[in-house]
């Protein structure tokens, strides 16, 4: 799956109310960025930069394989693939909009 077609997923995804009222992005580095914004009506979702309440740092290949479940969020985290900058409240959050 492209950066652009992980985007789509996650508009259709966002279109419901998740009851997400913070911004999340995914930094997946040179490969590009995806970024949530549950404080608008409707939610958004881009691949602008910009501020976030949490900023989650991964390859994209290695979010896609969690997003399928080939690899545990968890374990990538304990491994050093995902880091997390910013509310870690807001990072356990994201499988509202993963999911």
């Amino acid at each position: 799956m492209t950066l652009a077609e992980l985007t789509e997923k996650l508009r259709g995804k966002a279109r419901e109310d998740l009851g997400l009222r913070k911004t999340i992005k995914l930094d997946f580095g040179n490969e590009g960025i995806i970024r949530f914004d549950g404080t608008t009506t409707p939610n958004t979702v881009s691949n602008d930069d910009g501020p976030a309440d949490c900023t989650i740092k991964v390859k994209l290949a290695d979010f896609l394989d969690i997003m399928t479940g080939r690899k545990s969020a968890q374990a990538a985290f304990l491994f050093g693939k995902v880091r997390v900058e910013g509310d870690m409240g807001v990072a356990m959050q994201l499988s509202r909009l993963v999911g």
